[in-house]
């Protein structure tokens, strides 16, 4: 017998189980009760099969998984794994969702403003100048900046948030048994130091890879309200992160440039695809996002649900936004327990009665 957490650490290197079945799995089963509960048993689950199936009883991997447990506890890492509280539950909406992560720092991943911030590793003067004005702007509306501690745009953008005092998570390609580049060690110690914090679904002792980079996109792009696109060519990471962040439904924004700027050649192509909001100045973004909106603690929208009649899905979106500023679209997903479709008619049917505000941002509130 092992302690919970060996089982959920060894679940992420079963063979032939990644995330989606990983999450299957733990629908049915604890991470511990899936490595003891019977292959008959197991390949009935749709999704897993008898080849999946056949991985998990075969797994023989526990030793690497204590080794990793020591590794942690050493470095003091916390590892959120799906079910966990600390987990960031923007990440829970997304199909994909990284079944466990290790963390470094003291960030909060749930804090109730997040933006990632990318762009090209070797980036103009233009770019660090806009960069750099965005973090400042966003000072003001005390925003979390995730990155992904790239050299470039990446790096400008953790460095303005240290200078900001705003917490900078930077989200690895590989495991926290390395800093790549090197050459942001120092930094990546600052954001850590300062509040911030490393962030990786890779183990200890996995090195940078080619096929790594994509795969932690997906995270960047998730795990926040928004991606913002400084300056990209139409290939490479930031354009896969912005796809993603469309795919999960997330806010996108992009700042333009010259036509004949292959740097810029991918922020374009994306305004011109509407898959990126155009970023005209620095403060269209919190007023988008609707976080320059002044705090109500009206309570009208309160009071009109006692003239009328709720169903049970409405009345479940209205406890959720009661006594709050706003609540995130992803946010009622999660904490709803409701399917995103009944979620999206309940918050229309509110809407039409009066009873629920639409705000910029995937955002809402009682009216």
């Amino acid at each position: 017998m092992y302690p919970d957490i060996i089982y959920k650490i060894a679940l992420t290197f079963v063979p032939n189980i990644g995330p989606v079945q990983a999450k299957i799995l733990l629908q049915h089963c604890e991470a511990e009760e899936i490595f003891h509960a019977k292959k008959s048993y197991l390949e009935k689950i749709e999704g897993i099969g008898p080849v999946r199936a056949q991985s998990i009883k075969k797994f023989n991997g526990f030793k690497r998984a204590e080794e990793e447990l020591r590794f942690i506890e050493k470095f003091n890492i916390q590892p959120l794994f799906l079910t966990d509280e600390r987990y960031p539950r923007r990440l829970l909406n997304c199909y994909d969702s990284p079944t466990l992560l290790y963390y470094k720092g003291q960030a909060d991943l749930n804090a109730s403003r997040i933006v990632s911030v990318i762009g090209t590793r070797s980036n103009t003067e233009y770019a660090r100048q806009v960069t750099e004005s965005l973090i400042q702007e966003l000072a003001s509306c005390q925003v979390t900046i995730v990155s992904g501690l790239a050299f470039g745009v990446d790096a400008i953008a953790h460095r303005a948030a240290l200078k900001h005092t705003l917490p900078t998570v930077g989200v690895l390609a590989h495991g926290l048994g390395h800093i790549y580049p090197a050459e942001h060690a120092s930094m990546a110690r600052d954001m850590i130091a300062a509040g911030g914090g490393l962030l990786t679904e890779f183990s200890s002792q996995l090195k940078p890879d080619k096929h790594h980079f994509p795969t932690r996109n997906r995270v960047v792009a998730g795990m926040t309200d928004a991606t913002i696109v400084i300056e990209t060519a139409t290939k490479g990471g930031s354009m896969i992160t912005a796809e993603l962040a469309n795919n999960y439904n997330r806010d996108v924004f992009a700042f333009p440039g010259k036509i004949s700027d292959l740097k810029s050649a991918g922020c374009n192509q994306l305004i011109k695809n509407n898959k990126a909001v155009l970023v005209a100045a620095v403060s269209d973004i919190p007023e988008t996002m609707g976080w320059r909106e002044k705090k109500s603690k009206k309570t009208a929208g309160a009071q009109k649900q006692l003239f009328i009649e709720l169903n049970p899905h409405e009345k479940t979106i209205t406890r959720l936004l009661e006594g709050r500023d706003s609540v995130h679209i992803d946010e009622l997903n999660a904490l709803s327990s409701l399917s995103s479709s009944a979620v999206a008619a309940a918050i229309l049917s509110l809407e039409l009665q009066n009873v629920v505000l639409s705000l910029p941002g995937k955002l809402y509130r009682l009216a």
